[in-house]
């Protein structure tokens, strides 16, 4: 056996850890792929005769790959919405969100969205597998005290999601934020917003993801003044919402989730032909 084929196989042994670490990190299975087959490369550039965990080693650096990878994600999606740059259709992963589900638990799917690249990082990586402090601070560039400090952060929030998610806020309740919040829109009311908006909220389309209440709240009254007229308060998929119409019919829906009597997340479909397939009630 070459040495080649001998380091192909060693790496090998590590691939479904590896895969399942960067699931975690990027919540995509293609993106998870391109992180491992990166390891690879980096693998092969490496003398593995000084990599005394190959394991550990292989960890790190998808943890390191993934991390430039979210970072990069949250740059390109920090600019507000623009309501008038049509946005590309992406097909869901229903496979995709039921491997995440069944490993770390339906409330974490969310969660994970809200968390910066370095708690998500923290998390994932010594929460979920173990990885010591030590090997993580190398990874996100601060001192094993700052780490420990990145993964409880995001630890609280996480257990503060799971104990208190949409159902501890009454639908009633559920209406007035999104009521306030789509006035806050239409006024161009920016503090209004930030009233009704988590810290970290988080914004989910096709185009991509945009976090933070300010990012947010610039986004939403950029794009409110275009649909004005046509939002009506509706059930998206049995979640509160809004319905955006056109010549009766629906062309685009916002549905919200809630925490803690704040808005935490609100997924934007922009496509009407993926719009038209959602079950959609007015209310």
């Amino acid at each position: 056996m070459s040495d080649s084929d001998f380091l192909a196989e060693r790496f090998e042994a590590h691939r479904m850890r590896l895969r399942a670490v960067a699931r975690r990190m990027l919540g995509s299975e293609g993106e998870a792929e391109d992180a491992v087959q990166e390891a690879w490369v980096r693998l092969s550039r490496v003398d593995v005769r000084e990599v005394d965990n190959l394991g550990s080693w292989l960890t790190t650096v998808v943890g390191r790959v993934c991390l430039d990878m979210l970072r990069s994600r949250r740059t390109r999606a920090e600019q507000p919405l623009q309501p008038e740059t049509p946005l590309p259709a992406v097909t869901p992963d229903p496979e995709q969100d039921a491997l995440l589900a069944d490993s770390v638990g339906s409330a974490l799917l969310v969660v994970l969205d809200t968390l910066t690249p370095a708690e998500r990082l923290a998390f994932v990586l010594y929460d979920l597998f173990g990885v010591p402090y030590d090997d993580i601070a190398g990874v996100v560039g601060k001192s094993p005290a700052a780490t420990r400090q990145l993964a409880s952060r995001a630890r609280r929030r996480v257990r503060g999601a799971q104990g208190a998610d949409s159902d501890s806020v009454t639908p009633a309740r559920r209406r007035e934020l999104v009521d306030a919040f789509l006035a806050a829109a239409r006024d161009g009311d920016f503090d209004g917003l930030l009233d009704v908006l988590d810290p970290d909220v988080v914004v989910r389309t096709e185009a991509g993801v945009t976090t933070g209440a300010t990012a947010v709240a610039k986004g939403a009254t950029s794009y409110a003044r275009h649909i004005a007229g046509a939002a009506v308060p509706a059930l998206v998929e049995g979640r509160t919402g809004i319905a955006l119409l056109r010549d009766g019919r629906v062309e685009r829906t916002l549905a919200f989730t809630f925490v803690h009597d704040r808005i935490t997340v609100i997924d934007i479909t922009t496509d009407p032909e993926r719009a038209a397939r959602l079950d959609v009630t007015l209310v």
